[in-house]
C-alpha cells in the first residue's frame, strides 16, 4: 500500500527502529528515503555545499551510509535537509517527495522522540501531508512479522478510514484484522450506581461488539473503560495499531493532546496515524 516511504533518521536508536518498521509497510518494489534533518537556515538541499558545510554533509552522508547497511536496506535515496526545525524539514522533503507514509522512531522521552529533537512541531507538521507511523523504542531488535493489525474502532468517519487502510495492509501481509471499541457512560449517568447503571454497560459493551462484528472479516473487541487505556493494552496483543486523526494531519493532531499523541507515548506496537487527505483503497473482492 506505501510506495513512497520517508524514514527520519537521526543519530539515535529511534532512526534504526523507524527504517525497521519501515521496512516493513513499505510495498515491494517501492521507494525507500533516509533523510536527516539539521538546523539551520532552510536554504540549501543536498547541492552547492560551503566549504563550512562540506564536512558536516559529508559527516550525515556517512551517517545515513552507515545507517542504510546496518538495517540490511539494498537499495534507498538518501536525503538530507536544513531546515529550522527537524520537524519541519521532514515535513517539507514529504511535500517535495509526494511521500505516501512518513516512519519515525520514538524514545524514552515519548512520541517521536529524538528524531525530533524535542522541537516545537506543533506548528511545523501541522497538516503533514500523508500518514505517520510511529515505531516504539527497541522495535529494530524484534524480528516477528506483522500477523495482527487491530484498529481503534468508533464508528466515526475516521475509524472507518482507518479500518479500511487496515483491510488494505491485512491483505498485503497476510495477518489477522482486529477492532478495538471502548465504550463509556456519561458522568451523570453514574450517579447513585447500582444495577440499571451495570445492566447499561453491558449493553454498551454488547452492542459495540455486535457492530464490529458486523462489519466483517475483523475480529470484534469491546470494553468499557478510558479509550487511551484500554487502547494502550489493546495494542500489547498486536503487531500494527491503525488510528484516524481529525482533520490535523498526522504530528498537527498528535500535538493537540489528543488520545493519538498519549496513544503515540503509550502504544506497545507500532501505530500508524492517518489523515483524512489519505486515500482510502478500494474495498477488495472477495471469492
Amino acid at each position: 500500500m506505501f510506495k513512497n516511504v520517508v524514514v527520519g533518521v537521526d543519530r539515535q536508536a529511534g532512526g534504526r527502529d523507524a527504517i525497521a518498521l519501515a521496512k516493513r509497510l513499505l510495498q515491494q518494489g517501492g521507494q525507500l528515503t533516509l533523510a536527516h534533518i539539521y538546523s539551520g537556515d532552510a536554504h540549501t538541499w543536498q547541492g552547492s555545499p560551503t566549504e563550512h558545510d562540506l564536512p558536516k554533509r559529508e559527516h550525515i552522508a556517512e551517517l545515513l551510509e552507515t545507517a542504510s547497511k546496518e538495517a540490511g536496506v539494498q537499495q534507498a535515496s538518501l536525503q538530507w535537509r536544513e531546515a529550522a526545525s527537524p520537524g519541519r524539514g521532514l515535513h517539507e522533503l514529504c511535500e517535495l517527495s509526494e511521500a505516501d507514509l512518513l516512519v519515525v522512531g520514538s524514545s524514552r522521552r515519548g512520541l517521536v522522540g529524538r528524531v525530533l529533537l524535542g522541537d516545537d512541531t506543533h506548528a511545523a507538521l501541522n497538516g503533514a501531508p500523508c500518514p505517520i507511523a510511529v515505531a516504539p523504542t527497541g522495535f529494530a531488535a524484534q524480528t516477528q512479522t506483522i500477523r495482527e493489525i487491530g484498529v481503534a474502532y468508533d464508528g466515526s468517519p475516521e475509524s472507518e478510514h482507518a479500518l479500511a487502510v487496515a483491510r488494505t495492509l491485512a491483505a498485503e501481509h497476510e495477518a489477522k484484522l482486529s477492532a478495538l471499541e471502548a465504550v463509556s457512560l456519561p458522568a451523570y449517568a453514574l450517579v447513585g450506581g447500582g444495577a440499571p447503571v451495570g445492566n447499561a454497560i453491558n449493553k454498551l459493551v454488547a452492542d459495540a461488539r455486535a457492530r464490529i462484528a458486523g462489519l466483517g472479516g475483523v475480529e470484534p473487541h469491546a470494553v468499557y473503560g478510558i479509550p487511551i487505556e484500554e487502547l494502550s493494552l489493546y495494542s500489547g496483543s498486536l503487531d500494527l495499531l491503525v488510528v484516524g486523526s481529525r482533520g490535523y494531519g498526522p504530528i498537527g493532531r498528535l500535538m493537540h493532546g489528543s488520545t493519538s499523541q498519549r496513544l503515540a507515548r503509550a502504544a506497545r506496537c507500532p501505530l500508524l496515524v492517518l489523515t483524512r487527505a489519505t486515500h482510502t483503497p478500494p474495498a477488495r473482492a472477495t471469492d
